[in-house]
């Protein structure tokens, strides 16, 4: 009779047979993407995103549950630092999502912690862009300060930094808060000394472009992300790497925001132990904070009102591995992106694509381009062909975030909820006109070339065969 196994000899078979499970079961979701010659054109899904991994994630999820940790811990930290390493930031705080993510790195410019002339304040402006993804500005406004919105380019899906002046109102306005969309760096030349000049805090949303490069002149190329006071990240199975749900505030400089930010996302509490310690400041039982008797216990004393935004070890266990993938999955979304422009760009009179800010190298989250007003279709006949072709697409996000009815509702129960500068012409013709397809690294070149071929094959048909919606 064999002798019991001990744990360690026992997690490494576990191991061994979760990486043989994972070879088999999720072959398809791989780095390498589907077998070469397993896609059937129009039947077989091809997506706009989607996870790819491998076994090394699955091991890395089955060790943090046989560790069963759960809650944040030394996969986190870990994670954390690594993080903010890829990213060239001093700090990562993890969170569960992306948009927990932006409402955490808004709700920081709150803090009592920062100079009271500086702080956000209700009724306070924060510039930021009409046309992208709802939970950029919603913190804003669940902060109670007043978004300002300034149009888009269409071409580049970024705001229209020349009307930066325009929105800003000396002594209201704190903040400016923009995405760098569809993994397009926005102008950060412009944006960073316009934030400079003015003292106002700038907040990067990088959720979509994890990996993109921007060189301001007559410097070298820097991640995004390392710009602003404050950016943030999502993990979604849709993003650049995923941890499932999952997101982090980055603190490229200054590190006040690592105490502020841990304090919101951890309930608020002023204690900056990690967890499963006690006591690091030496002095737990000897602070004297607001109207509470002195010596009070500090890990029960809160600073903030905060939330309780932490995501699992596990997801941190994921994140780490995939982390080490990024500069491939990088370099394979590049690689799509140019595919399918090169194969796209005899469609020049019907369609427009999406350019890249000056100065950038963008880590591409889709291949976005616009329907011409002169073309004999529009963009929801396009949409509504790639579909029924089981081609995944989506517009760009939220459009013209004015015409949503959670604001159209918001400027009708109070007219002075936000304001805009302009007509927004730019942002309505995303909304109108814009599509974007996928480029993410599990997509092979049979994939891409049938999007190319249903995408030409619909631009070039006969108008009088297509009826134009209207």
């Amino acid at each position: 009779m064999s002798a019991p196994k001990n744990p360690g000899e026992l997690a490494a078979e576990i191991e061994r047979l979760v990486r043989d499970y994972s070879a088999q079961a999720h072959a398809s979701s791989g780095p390498g993407g589907p077998a070469v010659g397993s896609f059937v054109p129009g039947e077989t899904p091809v997506p706009y995103a989607g996870r790819v991994f491998a076994g090394d994630e699955v091991a890395a999820a089955v060790r943090a549950v046989l560790d069963f940790w759960l809650t944040l811990g030394p996969q986190g930290e870990a994670f954390e630092r690594e993080l903010a390493a890829a990213i060239g930031v001093k700090r990562s705080v993890l969170v569960n999502s992306g948009s927990s993510a932006n409402l955490l790195a808004v709700t920081s410019l709150t803090s009592p912690k920062l100079p009271a002339e500086r702080r956000l304040r209700p009724g306070d402006e924060v510039i930021t862009c009409a046309a992208g993804f709802p939970t950029t500005v919603a913190p804003i406004v669940q902060n109670g300060a007043v978004p300002v919105f300034i149009d888009c380019n269409p071409v580049t899906g970024n705001a229209d930094c020349s009307l930066l002046e325009e929105a800003y109102a000396p002594g209201r306005t704190k903040a400016v808060v923009l995405a760098h969309a569809l993994g397009n760096p926005f102008d950060l030349a412009t944006v960073v000394e316009f934030c400079r000049a003015r003292d106002l805090w700038l907040i990067e949303d990088n959720c979509d472009a994890l990996g993109s490069l921007y060189a301001p002149p007559g410097e070298a190329p820097r991640p995004t992300g390392s710009f602003g006071d404050l950016s943030t990240q999502s993990f979604y199975p849709a993003h650049h790497i995923t941890t499932g749900e999952g997101g982090a505030v980055n603190i490229p400089r200054d590190m006040r925001f690592k105490a502020i930010a841990e304090s919101l996302r951890d309930w608020g509490r002023d204690c900056w132990c990690a967890p499963g310690h006690e006591n690091t400041c030496g002095k737990r039982f000897s602070w004297t904070l607001g109207e509470l008797p002195e010596g009070y216990d500090h890990k029960y004393t809160y600073s903030h009102l905060g939330y309780n935004l932490k995501p699992l070890d596990i997801q941190a266990a994921i994140g780490r591995e995939q982390l080490k993938r990024l500069p491939a999955f990088v370099a394979a979304r590049r690689r799509n992106w140019e595919r399918l422009r090169a194969g796209l760009a005899s469609l020049s009179d019907h369609v427009e694509f999406m350019e890249a800010t000056p100065g950038s190298q963008p880590s591409w989250f889709g291949f976005m381009l616009l329907v011409r007003d002169a073309a004999p279709f529009t963009a929801i006949d396009l949409s509504r062909h790639l579909d029924d072709r089981k081609i995944g697409n989506r517009r760009f996000f939220g459009g013209n975030l004015v015409r949503q009815p959670a604001f159209v509702r918001l400027r009708g129960d109070n007219p002075a909820a936000f304001r805009a500068v302009g007509r927004l012409k730019g942002a309505d013709r995303v909304m109108q006109s814009a599509l974007f397809v996928g480029v993410y690294p599990g997509l092979t070149p049979e994939m891409l070339d049938y999007v190319i071929g249903v995408i030409g094959d619909f631009c070039r048909k006969p108008a009088r065969s297509r009826p134009k919606t209207s």
